[in-house]
């Protein structure tokens, strides 16, 4: 495999890459990751089964889509495919650091201005991609209310009721959400999908980055709202984003409701208690 891998990338970035040094490092909860090093050029691969080609792709275009908006950084992908039995991804390296208040500040700013990139197409994206390893479904639609009841909570629904979740009030939710998002004007905006803690960092250098996206056009408060789900981002974020693109009233209400569709897919992925934590979810946004 590691061969076939070499010879993409020589034939990819045009010069001779024999990896001498491949070190295991964290890949997510979903992939195998890897430090891949000649001695001069590290590079970061992710593995999984061949038959998760697709996923890899999907990365690699929303990290182009990204790049292309130039505002934060994100690792730029080399080249994906399969080897053998397996899938991959080939990426950039980045070192990581700690950041400091002005990295976090700068994070808020630059996030704030992907948000900006938006579709006439709607809400979606060009292609199916992932979140996590659960497929998230991006078919183009006009309208975010019916995007989201529809692609987003009614599919994750779906998939739990396969897993044997129960979710009494899961109708009334579904029925409600036109009237929770009556007031509220979304214009399609490019966001990353998946935006938590585990996504995000700073280089050594301080600059911002984020990777590991499940890309489409949305409200942008579905990144937002994730940022916070699982322990939140340093205040200084918050403070750099409103700066640029300020939240609109009503945010505080709806985050619970955007953050539920990663509690299910949590759910339909690992099980557990997220069943519990996404029936709390419910109560509180049907109050």
């Amino acid at each position: 495999m590691w061969t076939q891998i070499d010879a993409h990338i020589s034939q990819v970035t045009g010069e001779k890459f024999q990896s001498q040094q491949r070190r295991s490092v964290g890949g997510g909860c979903i992939n195998q990751g890897y430090a891949v090093s000649n001695g001069e050029i590290t590079y970061f691969v992710k593995q999984n089964l061949a038959s998760q080609v697709a996923m890899f792709e999907a990365e690699a275009l929303g990290l182009e889509q990204m790049i292309a908006t130039a505002s934060i950084r994100v690792p730029k992908p080399i080249c994906w495919g399969t080897a053998d039995n397996s899938s991959y991804i080939v990426l950039e390296w980045l070192e990581l650091g700690s950041g400091n208040s002005n990295s976090w500040l700068e994070m808020g700013r630059k996030l704030a201005a992907i948000h900006k990139a938006s579709s006439s197409q709607g809400f979606g994206w060009k292609i199916n991609n992932t979140i996590g390893s659960t497929p998230q479904i991006n078919t183009w639609t006009a309208d975010w209310t019916e995007f989201y009841i529809k692609h987003r909570l009614g599919y994750q629904f779906q998939l739990a009721r396969r897993r044997g979740g129960n979710f009494p009030k899961q109708d009334k939710l579904l029925a409600a959400i036109p009237e929770l998002l009556a007031n509220h004007q979304v214009q399609p905006s490019l966001v990353h999908g998946d935006l938590w803690g585990g996504n995000a960092g700073c280089t050594a250098s301080g600059e911002p980055v984020i990777f590991d996206p499940a890309t489409y056009f949305a409200d942008r408060e579905v990144d937002i709202a994730m940022t916070e789900l699982f322990g939140g981002f340093p205040a200084a974020f918050y403070t750099g984003y409103n700066e640029v693109f300020p939240l609109d009233a009503g945010y505080e209400q709806r985050k619970t409701l955007y953050n539920l569709y990663h509690i299910l897919n949590h759910f339909n992925l690992f099980g557990g208690s997220y069943d519990s934590q996404a029936n709390r979810m419910i109560d509180q946004i049907l109050r």
